[in-house]
């Protein structure tokens, strides 16, 4: 009745776990960016259908996830390997594609843990739109993509666990040092586009896209932007209510916009100087993009 699909890389941690939420699913597909762990071996192991590709940003990823592997049944339910399907949020998934009318995607709450500390007030977004009907569906943006349903939209109940920190923080630095890199190149790409930038539209645009591009540029223009995202998660949100656990991940975030802002500040710099340099003599070269290499798997 619901396929899955999860995606991974070096996941030997985190998958079995994860694996073990679903398998309620006789169709779970592993999108694997060609680990050097034991993640496939987990995976076929399970009996998952595993699809190599090589990553190059995540909504072409997951839009090529979606566009190319063959999943058994109609709806899909998208997580990642350090993310648990609780037993209530999965018989709400049940219910929920038995009588969906016209409803194309259904928004999921998760619930963010440090350790064993609910990040129940901190955690900037509570809910995804996971459950979907997967050609009604796209995302946007090179990395914390926008989800974009074709169709109207449900709500279930129940919970999605998510534990970014299963690895420690360590990993999750190095992750968000990646991430930063990639919110970097969507703002630059954004500007180079030239659409025009309107406050109004930030809160007033009909097209979610359009509202949420928006938003973003309004943010990234904002000074003393990690200062804002500190104390929108911890005093706007009232993080200080998950304790310690709550100040340190306000922190963290804090740090990880300010990565973001010292790497546009960086990338901007190269720009400005590239185009101010003199053009080499006789150079009349071009480069061209190369589509990322696929490959398929099969058991």
């Amino acid at each position: 009745m619901v396929s899955v699909l999860i995606l991974t890389k070096n996941e030997e941690q985190d998958l079995p776990g994860c694996l073990q939420t679903v398998a309620w699913s006789d169709d779970v597909h592993v999108l694997d960016s060609y680990s050097t762990d034991q993640t496939v071996e987990i995976a076929q192991a399970a009996g998952a259908i595993v699809t190599q590709r090589h990553f190059d940003n995540w909504a072409a990823h997951q839009n090529w996830a979606l566009a190319n592997i063959r999943f058994r049944y109609p709806w899909v339910l998208y997580i990642d390997a350090d993310e648990r399907v609780t037993p209530e949020l999965a018989s709400s998934i049940f219910h929920g594609v038995r009588n969906p009318e016209d409803i194309v995607a259904f928004r999921i709450q998760r619930r963010d843990f440090w350790e064993d500390a609910w990040l129940k007030h901190v955690q900037a977004s509570a809910f995804y739109m996971r459950l979907f009907r997967p050609g009604k569906m796209r995302y946007e943006r090179l990395v914390n993509p926008v989800s974009i349903a074709d169709g109207p939209l449900g709500e279930l109940s129940g919970y999605l666990d998510h534990y970014p920190f299963s690895k420690g923080v360590t990993h999750w630095l190095q992750r968000h040092n990646s991430y930063s890199t990639f919110e970097t190149e969507q703002i630059a790409k954004n500007r180079k586009t030239n659409r025009g930038f309107r406050v109004s539209a930030a809160f007033f645009a009909k097209d979610f896209s359009e509202r949420r591009f928006h938003q973003k540029e309004l943010f990234y223009r904002m000074p003393a932007r990690p200062l804002i995202k500190f104390l929108a998660l911890y005093i706007g949100k009232r993080g200080f209510l998950d304790g310690s656990a709550g100040f340190r991940y306000a922190v963290l975030q804090s740090f990880y916009e300010y990565m973001i802002a010292l790497k546009t500040q960086e990338l901007s710099k190269k720009t400005t100087a590239a185009q101010s340099a003199p053009s080499p003599i006789g150079g009349g070269g071009s480069l061209v993009e190369r589509p990322p290499v696929t490959s398929r798997a099969h058991d």
